[in-house]
């Protein structure tokens, strides 16, 4: 597998991690996570007597995952996390690296694990390319999802973190969720995110709440 290439001056913002002249597409941090990934489960049918378990994604169109929890109980604390990804580089990468964070210095409390996000991960790799850092939104999904799944089968419903949708564009059936999903993917203008989405296309009167949308996705995760 070759990660090394030369990168012209335009496709450089993109391509390389920011802050850093290297030539390199990924940091060293990201090449171990994917070479010699932590936690990763090889067979799922030997993984017994977890207490949660969380799931994202599709093979047939994209990234999956899954992911196993232990959790100490008296401490609330996260004690093992496992995982299975279908998924590229940087994807696997940030799932090794997530299953550390969670688990170090004796494991993280619930409450901060649910508060993860993309890019505490990818802060913790040492960045990822631009166009990369949608690999490590599956992460903190499927890790809520699965904590999620321990909550209902211990009895604490009330503790469920439901995710918030909104529809933007009810004639194409498009949500903030999907817009985010297209900014995170690449999508940094309102044409990008139409090809993605159809979102504005046959309603016109909803794209200047996309296009605010779309600055506020692409300020949030890529600064």
């Amino acid at each position: 597998m070759t990660t090394k290439k030369k990168i012209s001056a335009a496709s450089a913002v993109d391509v390389v991690p920011k802050g850093t002249n290297d030539v390199w597409v990924y940091t060293d941090i990201v090449k171990e996570h994917f070479f010699h990934p932590k936690n990763l489960v090889m067979d799922a049918s030997a993984m017994k007597g977890y207490d949660g378990l969380g799931m994202v994604g599709s093979p047939a169109c994209g990234d999956m995952m899954k992911i196993w929890i232990k959790v100490d109980k008296k401490d609330d604390r996260l004690q093992e996390m496992k995982w299975q990804t279908f998924g590229c580089g940087s994807a696997i990468a940030a799932t090794s690296m997530l299953s550390v964070m969670v688990t170090e210095n004796g494991g993280m409390k619930i409450a901060q694990a649910l508060s993860i996000k993309p890019q505490d991960i990818t802060k913790r790799l040492g960045d990822l390319p631009t166009r990369k850092i949608h690999c490590s939104v599956l992460g903190d999904k499927a890790l809520r999802s699965a904590i999620n799944n321990y909550f209902i089968k211990s009895h604490q419903k009330d503790r469920v973190v439901k995710e918030q949708v909104r529809i933007i564009d009810k004639a194409a059936n498009v949500t903030d969720h999907d817009i985010e999903e297209a900014v995170l993917e690449g999508a940094q203008t309102l044409e990008a995110v139409q090809k993605k989405t159809k979102v504005g296309v046959g309603n016109p009167e909803v794209i200047p709440e996309v296009e605010q949308l779309i600055r506020f996705y692409t300020e949030k995760y890529f600064g």
